[in-house]
């Protein structure tokens, strides 16, 4: 698929400083598309602009941008408001804690919250309007296995990310008449710097982590297929928690949870 035929010139990144992101903004400035990356590191977000810029060509805007705070949309379109966007990826995911919920204090958790609850809503609200007017254009809302239930010690995360996969689901059905393609591409273990931050194990037997680059091909490649694509080959594993009573659902990802997690 030609993206930039079909969406247009400008793609905007929300998280796109490393793993999938990065993976995703290298991919989509080889196919022919601008970027807005948007991360709050700035170091590693200006170090993968210049070198995209020498690679590619393509024009890249950057901006260092907290995606949980209420102004995080504000200082995107600083950035945007001079060009179309036709493809939006909200990455970022603020889940970088594997521990009890009330372990946590409440305002990290809030952190979660805020980014992928509030953060997605609010740019695929005006980013998806802008997309409607022109009757073209993509959103991605990148989500997590840990949503298919809720998951102990994950217990804001899994919640958070079941609220990102519905609120795509929902989207991708009203968008769809205005010829905007909208996906929740949902990840399982992946050799990212965020999981790892999380302390799971990236070498797990029964949960091998996969290859950003290549959960970024086939994000690119099923964007169009809609409104969920399971990564790494996970949507038989999907179904089957899907498909079990919640109780059991509830205690499969758990206790898959634990297992991955380098904690006792």
């Amino acid at each position: 698929m030609d993206l930039a035929a079909r969406y247009g010139d400008w793609a905007l990144i929300a998280g796109g400083s490393e793993g999938v992101g990065e993976s995703l903004a290298r991919q989509l400035a080889a196919a022919g598309m601008n970027l807005v990356l948007l991360a709050r590191k700035p170091g590693p977000l200006e170090a993968l602009a210049a070198d995209i810029r020498q690679a590619t060509g393509r024009e890249v805007r950057t901006a260092s941008v907290d995606l949980s705070r209420p102004d995080a949309l504000a200082q995107a379109r600083k950035l945007t408001d001079d060009v179309a966007i036709g493809v939006l990826v909200f990455m970022a995911g603020a889940g970088h804690r594997v521990e009890d919920f009330h372990a946590v204090p409440l305002d990290e958790w809030m952190t979660t919250v805020g980014c992928n609850v509030h953060g997605q809503t609010a740019f695929a609200h005006h980013y998806g309007e802008a997309m409607k007017r022109r009757g073209k254009g993509a959103i991605m809302l990148v989500g997590s296995m840990a949503g298919l239930a809720g998951s102990a010690k994950l217990a804001v995360y899994s919640a958070a990310k079941a609220y990102s996969a519905t609120l795509a689901e929902a989207l991708w059905y009203e968008l769809k008449p205005h010829g905007v393609d909208v996906l929740a591409l949902t990840l399982s273990a992946t050799k990212t710097p965020a999981m790892a931050r999380m302390g799971l194990d990236m070498d797990h037997p029964d949960f091998p982590a996969a290859d950003p680059d290549d959960v970024a091909a086939e994000a690119l490649a099923h964007l169009a297929d809609g409104p969920v694509w399971y990564a790494s080959g996970n949507a038989g594993r999907a179904a089957y928690v899907r498909g079990l009573p919640r109780r059991d659902a509830v205690t499969e990802m758990s206790q898959g949870t634990a297992s991955i997690s380098h904690k006792d």
